[in-house]
């Protein structure tokens, strides 16, 4: 037994050698994965003023009301960061990172802090690894991020888990379904517990997201999210659920699923897994159009998932798996109109599988500025689709490096890439 005084503080732990060799190899998938889709990285400090996470997440979130470990010196407040999303926006704003060209395509590695009762798979000190899309509103964005989380368990090789899917639409939505969940509840007001009490008049919806045992006899039958939703709303929803479902991703739909952010607007989604015990998620996340705005930034649409490390070296555990900078792109997709982005979603997951890095336009660019946004990022490679190469079913495969091009089969393509 060791006769130190000093021990580790309540809820974080020591990774030693043995375990952080796991950690490192972690990290080198998550790594990987981010080149493959080509998402840079971006590394926020660990401390933050406590103004930005409570206008960003939520003043009546849980985690801002009683989960922070925050303190102040002189005249301003700090808190120990307990998400990433608040800080990378913080970041994109400070930064002007929308200036650097394109939808942004961000991950992130590294610890959060919160200060709830530690149980397994749940510290004080936690690590999360997550990504963030930002500067566009195609459902395509939703869509690439919910893949890039998957290809993660993926590549480790954890199968038994299900996507959750759900809108928590805009503010129009959101402010007929407040008036909804108010009128449902008001009945039972003196029933619930005391923390949904407080949540009733400025955000009712966090009621559904308790744990409360007092709660519980009321939230089964509470007014569902997808009934209030606009017009804008369900078409955004119904085509993320089209993209997954053409690209093969399985999902659930979850009408309850309202996560525990105040950020997230439209798709909203999490991926559970019953191999980490009754808490069962090992991540999620959403859209979140309006946090960059929230904070003082310009309105700036963005999607993002974050997850649990901590819970992702559990499911391993009990599944019997063994777990052991910016680049210059390889493949850029360009893309005239819909049913080419289309093509080039579904194009994508192959070229990947090559070994090669590969992303295509979020945003609706003109083919000149997709060309222009393919050699800004030194694109080694450019395939270019439209009405004519899918009728043909031959695609211009142009070298940016020699300046040369032509039209081959896609078959052809994914050849040379295996070779190149």
């Amino acid at each position: 037994m060791s006769s130190s005084k000093f021990q580790t503080l309540h809820g974080m732990v020591d990774i030693l050698p043995g375990e952080s060799e796991k950690w490192n190899w972690l990290e080198s998938v998550i790594r990987e994965t981010a080149r493959e889709f080509h998402f840079s990285e971006i590394r926020t400090p660990v401390m933050e003023p406590t103004e930005l996470i409570a206008r960003g997440v939520g003043q009546l979130t849980d985690i801002v009301s009683k989960e922070m470990f925050g303190f102040s010196r002189g005249e301003t407040n700090y808190v120990l960061r307990p998400e990433g999303t608040a800080p990378v926006a913080r970041a994109y704003v400070q930064h002007r990172l929308d200036q650097r060209g394109g939808a942004q395509k961000l991950f992130y590695i590294g610890p959060m802090f919160r200060a709830e009762r530690p149980q397994k798979g749940r510290q004080r000190q936690f690590h999360q690894f997550g990504a963030e899309l930002m500067g566009t509103d195609s459902p395509l964005a939703d869509v690439e991020v919910i893949r890039f989380m998957m290809r993660v368990y993926e590549k480790i090789g954890l199968a038994n888990i299900t996507l959750m899917l759900n809108s928590v639409g805009d503010p129009e939505s959101r402010a007929a379904y407040k008036t909804a969940l108010q009128a449902y509840f008001r009945p039972h007001l003196s029933k619930l517990s005391e923390v949904s009490q407080t949540r009733f008049e400025q955000n009712p919806m966090r009621i559904l997201d308790s744990k409360e045992a007092e709660d519980q006899p009321y939230l089964a039958d509470a007014p569902l999210i997808t009934d209030y939703l606009n017009g804008h709303c369900r078409e955004h929803f119904a085509q993320v659920k089209n993209l997954l479902t053409n690209e093969g991703i399985s999902f659930t739909e979850n009408p309850r699923l309202v996560r525990g952010l105040d950020y997230y607007t439209k798709t909203a989604f999490e991926l559970v897994s019953p191999d980490v015990g009754s808490q069962d998620a090992l991540g999620g996340g959403g859209r979140y159009d309006l946090l960059v705005e929230e904070i003082g930034g310009a309105p700036t649409p963005a999607v993002g998932f974050a997850c649990g490390m901590e819970r992702l070296m559990l499911a391993c555990e009990a599944l019997g798996i063994q777990i052991g900078g910016d680049a210059a792109l390889d493949v850029y997709l360009v893309c005239r109109g819909t049913e080419a982005q289309r093509w080039a979603m579904h194009a994508m997951p192959a070229i990947r599988k090559t070994g090669q890095s590969c992303t295509m336009d979020f945003s609706g660019k003109s083919i000149k500025a997709q060309l222009k946004d393919a050699n800004r990022q030194q694109t080694r490679f450019a395939v270019i689709v439209g009405e004519q190469e899918l009728a043909d079913q031959k695609f211009t495969f142009r070298d940016m490096h020699q300046s040369t091009e032509e039209a081959l089969p896609f078959e052809e393509i994914l050849s040379r890439l295996a070779t190149a």
